[in-house]
């Protein structure tokens, strides 16, 4: 932060060795707090409307997903989620109980749930994402294409392999 360009910060004017992909041990634990700091940023605006309702990012992240892919299956938000049964059966209880979303019988399997979100899960949502859009919409008008392509092909990376084909389908398919 303090430092002057190309001596070990990670700035817009890469570095030799930035340039030749080799980062040192101290230029990546930069990456790694600035990418803590950024996740601050990014949820400090959705924590506060969630702490309003004592919810969490958990809520947070199961509206998003049901928002994303309406009808999906609990079995589905699990995989997205990687969380257990006990702990999303919680946040789910708790979202339908408050009228955010609701559950319905399995059109083709009537043993499957699929989630819904209500009108009011909808505009939850909206606020708890409109913040996060505007910060995403400043910092990569910002930044510029090759930046946003860039950060793209880095988060991609940084996927689980094994889940990196899957993830990456389901979010092609909800555009």
């Amino acid at each position: 932060m303090g430092r002057p360009m190309g001596q070990g910060s990670l700035s817009t004017n890469p570095t030799r060795s930035e340039q030749l992909l080799f980062l040192t041990d101290d230029q990546l634990r930069q990456g790694i707090e600035l990418m803590f700091f950024a996740y601050r940023g990014f949820t400090a605006d959705p924590d506060r409307i969630l702490a309003e309702r004592q919810y969490g990012r958990a809520h947070h992240r199961a509206i998003h997903f049901i928002n994303r892919r309406p009808g999906l299956t609990v079995n589905e938000l699990l995989d997205f989620l990687g969380v257990t049964k006990q702990s999303l059966n919680r946040v789910l209880r708790q979202l339908v109980d408050d009228g955010l979303v609701e559950s319905r019988v399995g059109v083709e399997d009537r043993r499957h749930r699929n989630l819904h979100l209500t009108a009011a899960g909808r505009k939850l949502e909206q606020e708890l994402s409109a913040a996060q859009r505007r910060r995403m919409r400043a910092a990569f008008s910002t930044a510029g294409p090759e930046a946003v392509h860039g950060f793209r092909m880095v988060l991609e990376q940084m996927i689980d392999p094994e889940l990196r084909d899957r993830i990456l389908g389901w979010l092609e398919a909800a555009r």
